[in-house]
C-alpha cells in the first residue's frame, strides 16, 4: 500500500473512530489521520496476535482493522487524560 493510501485509510478510520469515541469536535483532520494510521498499525498488531490477518490492502477489512485499532488508541488516550 502506498503512502497516499495510508493517509486516506488513516483519515477515514480516524474520523470514524473519533465519531464512535465522541472526540470528533476536539480533533482536526490531521489528528484524525495520525490516529487512523496509528490505529491501523495497532489494529494490525492486535488482529495478528489473535490469529487473524491485519491490514491487507485498501479494502473494507483493512478499514475495519484500522477503525478498531484507532478506537483502542483513542480509548487509551482518554484513559491517560
Amino acid at each position: 500500500m502506498g503512502i497516499l493510501a495510508w493517509v486516506v485509510l488513516g483519515g477515514i478510520a480516524g474520523w470514524l473512530a473519533s465519531l464512535v469515541m465522541n472526540t470528533d469536535a476536539s480533533q482536526g483532520i490531521l489528528a484524525n489521520i495520525v490516529v487512523g494510521i496509528l490505529g491501523a498499525l495497532l489494529g494490525g498488531w492486535l488482529f495478528g496476535m489473535m490469529g487473524g490477518s491485519g491490514i491487507t490492502g485498501f479494502n473494507l477489512w483493512s478499514l475495519l482493522v484500522a477503525v478498531v485499532g484507532a478506537i483502542v488508541a483513542l480509548w487509551i488516550l482518554k484513559l491517560v487524560r
